[in-house]
């Protein structure tokens, strides 16, 4: 298959759908619904929602079905570019290829659209149409289990371990507990909450959750190779910060070339990992295999 022929259509119908996210949201303050909306439209490669419709489809669901979950993930992902691109956090002045939301609305309205964004991921996942293809009881689970991975043991947490490690020295077990608090239980539940929707047996769900994590640290370690050989112009956002912040990142630590073998052999893994799957996994281990090649 080709998959940047698959990720390209898979984004398109990403992106209509999110359109359609604010339309019958007339109480949001206007200028607040601009900022939420500046930052969800200005792109991305929508990697999380992608993946939480090909492990629908995987497990033999539908990918409408699963919009209303991959509309939310791409919401808390957009909320979390918005708080890192911040002057106290990672202070970046573009991201995708745009002036950063606190840029373009100043910084307090800059935190509330991240706030809006998270508390509207929730609400949109609370939609009775998610109750046409699974039980209230595991919706109810698939919304604990993206609360889990957002927040203070997720990607929250990782934030907080990236900010307290700037400066220092990481071991590689650190390190990679830092990425995949950060980076990597977003994208993993983005995988297993798409199986949910679709129907995934146990065993399944073990193996997708085994992809996810494998697909999640590659992914991240991808991303750190970027920022220090990335062309600024393809990645929408500028290179280097992670040396200027003194950020603790894979490179850093191993090496360029280390760690674009050890994101390899993580793909490796999350393809094995898949091989109680027939031809409706391709996709998602096309998506492993563009992770690490990625330019952007």
């Amino acid at each position: 298959m080709n998959i940047e022929q698959y990720l390209a259509e898979q984004k398109t119908k990403v992106d209509q759908a999110l359109l359609h996210c604010f339309a019958e949201e007339s109480a949001i303050p206007a200028s607040l619904k601009e900022a939420m909306e500046y930052s969800l439209k200005a792109g991305g490669k929508r990697v999380r929602p992608i993946l939480a419709m090909a492990s629908c489809e995987a497990v033999g669901g539908t990918p409408q079905a699963v919009m209303p979950l991959a509309c939310a993930l791409e919401m808390i992902h957009t909320f979390s570019l918005i708080h890192d691109d911040l002057p106290a956090m990672d202070n970046d002045n573009f991201r995708r290829g745009l002036p950063t939301n606190h840029k373009v609305f100043g910084e307090g309205i800059a935190v509330l659209a991240g706030d809006g964004l998270l508390a509207q991921a929730f609400h949109l996942l609370c939609k009775p149409t998610l109750l046409d293809c699974i039980s209230p009881s595991g919706l109810l689970e698939i919304m604990r289990d993206v609360a889990w991975a957002t927040g203070p043991s997720g990607m929250v947490g990782g934030q907080s371990l990236d900010l307290k490690a700037e400066g220092a020295h990481l071991d590689e077990t650190a390190l990679e507990k830092l990425h995949r608090y950060k980076t990597g239980r977003l994208i993993s539940v983005s995988v297993t909450s798409g199986a949910k929707v679709g129907g995934a047996t146990p065993e399944q769900l073990e193996s997708l959750k085994s992809y996810g994590e494998k697909v999640g640290l590659a992914f991240q370690i991808a991303d750190d190779v970027l920022n220090v050989e990335g062309d600024a112009a393809a990645l929408g956002k500028s290179v280097g910060s992670d040396a200027v912040n003194k950020k603790s990142t894979y490179p850093s630590l191993l090496g360029l070339e280390a760690s674009k073998q050890k994101a390899r052999t993580l793909m490796a893994q999350a393809i094995a990992a898949l091989e109680i799957f027939d031809a409706r996994a391709e996709p998602l281990r096309k998506i492993a295999e563009y992770i690490v090649v990625r330019k952007n």
